[in-house]
């Protein structure tokens, strides 16, 4: 063991003042323990015997009997004892489960994350000096539920040890949401407060943009469990397929191919009534033709409304109408031949 102390020296070891009390005493030894620990300052021949003088320090301070014979100058004869650390040191985890008599198999996640702070007054854990040496994690683990002895321990003086941390608690994932919203020309045109009811049932009041449009997708950031995100599908038209986007108006004509190629009047309707519509022949599907001032009104704004052209194929064809199909596209290759001779 290192050289034995004099009177004043175990408690400046620990940094103490001379009388210090119990709860003072175990709190210095720890913080002194874990400064010298030499898994924990990389085999430092310092380290080392300054760790082993913070042992001794504290195995005597703690034990009333060795320490009134300290304090009264007897001399106290420890070589039957031998050196605690004559063949390595153990971890500090387990030092300290050793020395406060825990059972390392057994310990909760609570008090190794214990071993990694300073300890205060209110630890009440059963203090003692260490007289002998110390088993390995491994042992120390399985041994102690039996009630088996520890049998010895292997040095892991070239070990660095990091006592691993409590795991995080469980992140909830955040999940987007969206709901749809549907509205009235009227209530898209000058903008709607609404309530909307999120999934944990809590409610939000949300006021849409003036001159919203169909489809529009309003975004509620970190509003749903979790965090994630609540959007909301705006949904304006009307019972004959009319949408809205801001003052403007969209409709969706379908067209038979012969009516596309030849060109037809078709029938529209509007917010005011149905129109006439002439359609040009050659018309392709995606053609936009403009009813001007069909569209919603604002004051003195008014919009227009925006046909487009979509041509629909019969899905059922009888006899005459698969022949005259296929005489047309007969009539288009050799159209497309006579262009490329």
């Amino acid at each position: 063991m290192a050289e034995t102390l004099n009177r004043s020296d175990y408690w400046e070891v620990l940094g103490l003042k001379p009388g210090g009390d119990a709860a003072s005493l175990k709190r210095a030894f720890r913080e002194q323990a874990r400064r010298w620990h030499p898994d924990l300052n990389g085999s430092d021949p310092v380290a080392e015997e300054r760790f082993k003088q913070v042992n001794e320090a504290y195995a005597v301070l703690s034990d009333p009997r060795r320490r009134r014979a300290w304090e009264q100058g007897e001399s106290e004869d420890s070589s039957s004892e031998g050196d605690p650390f004559a063949t390595g040191f153990p971890s500090f985890e387990s030092y300290l489960d050793r020395l406060f008599g825990r059972d390392g198999g057994q310990r909760s996640a609570r008090q190794r994350d214990e071993a990694d702070q300073p300890f205060g007054d209110d630890d009440d854990d059963a203090a003692g000096p260490v007289r002998s040496g110390f088993p390995q994690e491994e042992q120390h683990a399985q041994e102690g539920a039996g009630g088996g002895g520890w049998s010895g321990w292997s040095p892991r003086r070239d070990s660095s040890v990091t006592p691993s941390p409590s795991p995080p608690p469980p992140v909830r994932a955040a999940s987007d949401a969206e709901s749809l919203v549907e509205l009235t020309p009227e209530q898209a045109l000058a903008g709607e407060r609404i309530e909307i009811e999120l999934a944990d049932g809590s409610l939000v009041e949300v006021t849409t943009p003036a001159l919203a449009g169909d489809g529009w997708r309003l975004r509620l950031a970190g509003v749903t469990p979790g965090g994630g995100d609540h959007f909301l599908q705006l949904r304006v038209r009307t019972a004959e397929g009319l949408r809205i986007d801001g003052l403007r108006v969209l409709y969706q004509l379908d067209l038979t191919p012969a009516d596309a190629a030849l060109g037809c009047q078709a029938v529209v309707p509007t917010l005011r009534g149905q129109v006439r519509l002439r359609v040009p022949a050659g018309s392709s599907s995606g053609r936009l033709l403009r009813l001007r001032g069909r569209g919603l009104e604002d004051g003195e704004r008014i919009g227009d409304q925006l046909v487009e052209v979509r041509i629909v194929v019969p899905e059922d064809l009888d006899a005459a109408e698969e022949a005259l199909y296929g005489r047309l596209r007969q009539l288009a290759q050799e159209r497309d031949q006579e262009g490329g001779s």
